[in-house]
């Protein structure tokens, strides 16, 4: 009997150790997309804030990505987008399809497959390049009416943004996109205001009528529109969540050359993404991504003077490019499963990894 005892106590031992030594389980997932952020914009942020700590210096892991598209060694948001949700590259303007012109599966697919809920939250349009990779297969980035029917199509549980005026529109058969959104029994908002009325699912907010306005007159949307849809995702919900948050203009900013936007936008991002890391304290099981699409504007920031035995000179913001260029971005990771992802890879690659996180959920 005691020999039996002892072989007993062993084996659960054993058994033990192998519960303790066990990955924890990524039970949600929120991808966090900076447009057109790059490391000079997030050192940006930094310096104009005197280096005081901003939430992306509570990542507990950090990775580089590479953004070339197929057919493109300066990508565009729209392959970007689709390398990021899909895990495949495709050629710039198009959206989840693959260069022979095949449907891609993007995590939100994955996500819903698993019982997941899913949604998607940005400051641009709803049918803009990075948010349609998430949910469409077309192979023209402006085909607006494509989108928004895969849009309506996609069973995403809630979209949060711009497009009011399109998706508001007369379809030729007759209603428009928001009353076929109706039909399918979402709620629909129209108004930034409303968005903290919203208590269920599905629902579409689409509160402005293209792009939402800049920072400096849209507030506190992101930050906010991120808490809500955390709420919204999570309440009595056992199966986890994908929510994807964009901050969209940051990318406008750069576009435009206009330093002082782009450092109020890179403000109103970081403020969303510590809104998601809070969320992750407190709810285990929760990983936070946060990375960009590519760079935009080619920014450097410069010394004001070359001779470096002068005391400090100032740091210039200058831009290089009204487009796009071939830097590798950051990863920012967060929460439960923030040391499964590291290292240098392409961008294919970190969508294949959240997809196999979202995989091993049992």
């Amino acid at each position: 009997m005691k020999k039996f005892l002892l072989v007993l106590c062993a084996s659960f031992a054993a058994a033990c150790s192998c519960f303790s030594d066990r990955e924890p389980e990524v039970r949600s997932v929120i991808y966090m997309i900076g447009d057109g952020m790059g490391l000079a914009q997030v050192s940006l942020l930094q310096i104009a804030r005197n280096y005081e700590p901003t939430a992306f210096d509570r990542a507990q892991g950090v990775a580089l990505i590479a953004t070339r598209s197929a057919n493109n060694r300066v990508t565009d948001s729209a392959a970007a987008g689709t390398a990021l949700s899909s895990g495949c590259k495709t050629n710039n303007a198009w959206l989840g399809l693959d260069t022979a012109g095949q449907r891609l599966v993007p995590i939100a697919e994955c996500a819903r497959q698993q019982g997941m809920r899913t949604g998607l939250v940005v400051t641009s349009h709803l049918y803009h390049a990075t948010p349609a990779a998430f949910y469409a297969h077309v192979a023209d980035r402006d085909n607006v009416a494509a989108i928004t029917a895969d849009m309506t199509a996609s069973g995403i549980d809630l979209l949060m943004g711009g497009g009011r005026k399109a998706l508001s529109e007369q379809l030729p058969e007759g209603g428009s996109r928001l009353d076929e959104f109706r039909a399918l029994g979402y709620r629909v908002v129209l108004e930034p205001e409303q968005i903290d009325t919203l208590s269920g699912l599905p629902v579409v907010a689409a509160v402005a009528d293209k792009h939402l306005p800049a920072i400096a007159e849209r507030g506190d949307y992101l930050p906010q529109a991120t808490r809500k849809a955390l709420e919204l995702l999570s309440a009595d919900n056992d199966e986890g969540f994908f929510l994807m948050v964009e901050g969209s203009q940051i990318d406008m900013a750069c576009h435009g050359h206009d330093a002082i936007r782009l450092f109020n936008e890179m403000c109103d991002f970081e403020r969303a993404v510590a809104a998601a890391m809070d969320f992750a304290d407190s709810h285990p099981g929760t990983l936070v991504i946060v990375t960009a699409d590519h760079e935009t504007g080619g920014l450097t920031l410069p010394s004001g003077e070359s001779d470096f035995t002068l005391p400090d000179s100032g740091v210039m913001v200058e831009f290089s490019t009204g487009g796009h260029s071939a830097s590798m971005v950051p990863v920012y990771l967060y929460g439960t499963g923030a040391d499964r992802i590291r290292g240098l890879m392409d961008n294919t690659e970190l969508a294949n990894r959240i997809k196999q996180l979202i995989a091993e959920r049992r």
